[in-house]
């Protein structure tokens, strides 16, 4: 699927949390979404989602605009995770995945779960409570919840943040598979620029709720004088003039 974002703006009151930014997802590509906290990632997320309603501006999904209309139908086809946001902590892993797919209204149910348990080796913890899982163990239930209706837009919020290394590395390389064998468009939002380095296609990096910056990682790299993204991510973020 295709995302659009068209002079998307937010307010809560008084305070612009989002400032008119636009933006495009082609089909089956990867965009990081970058910034420091509380630069308005998080709540741009949720207007894509239909979970807030802008106070100005449009989403376009395959150039349909997400508006009350066509909203179920659109967010059928979506997913997210996030570490952040919890699934019910008393219900046990397999509960969980059958709701999900309920709500998404899941075929084969059985067989989907089946799917996702044995892909991301889930088998031990089905019968185990969501809450009493380690938070990588937690990580990787998220990731098949967000996966459970073969969505072809996927929003992914820090989906590595609290990993050892080991697991990190477990979810980027899934990831990376799934991505290559499904279509899949993904919007990532991440601290991780290492991360964002080898998944993403293209980047848009936020500050004070506006864009400052988009491109490749490359050109973004280039364009600022630094060695890697990493860099040049501390380099906007610390910028009280913006960008040099």
């Amino acid at each position: 699927m295709k995302l659009e974002v068209k002079n998307l703006t937010k307010k809560f009151h008084s305070t612009i949390a989002v400032n008119n930014i636009s933006f495009e997802i082609k089909k089956n590509k990867t965009l990081g979404l970058l910034g420091p906290n509380g630069c308005g990632k998080t709540t741009s997320i949720g207007m894509m989602l239909g979970l807030i309603t802008p106070s100005s501006g449009e989403i376009f999904i395959d150039e349909i605009c997400l508006e009350p209309k066509n909203r179920i139908k659109l967010l059928s086809e979506m997913n997210f995770a996030s570490p952040y946001i919890e699934l019910p902590k008393k219900l046990t892993v397999k509960q969980n995945l059958e709701i999900y797919a309920r709500l998404y209204g899941v075929k084969n149910i059985s067989d989907r779960i089946l799917e996702m348990i044995k892909d991301l080796n889930l088998e031990n913890l089905l019968n185990k409570k969501t809450g009493e899982l380690s938070s990588g163990q937690k990580n990787r239930v998220s990731l098949a919840k967000s996966l459970i209706n073969k969505p072809r837009l996927l929003f992914l919020d820090e989906p590595t943040a609290s990993l050892d290394p080991n697991i990190g590395d477990f979810v980027r390389e899934y990831l990376e598979k799934y991505k290559k064998k499904n279509e899949l468009t993904i919007l990532l939002a991440s601290h991780n620029m290492k991360e964002v380095e080898r998944l993403c296609d293209s980047v848009v990096v936020m500050k004070k709720g506006e864009i400052v910056d988009k491109g490749t990682c490359n050109e973004i790299i280039i364009k600022h004088g630094r060695k890697n993204l990493e860099d040049t991510f501390l380099k906007i973020a610390r910028n009280n003039n913006e960008l040099e």
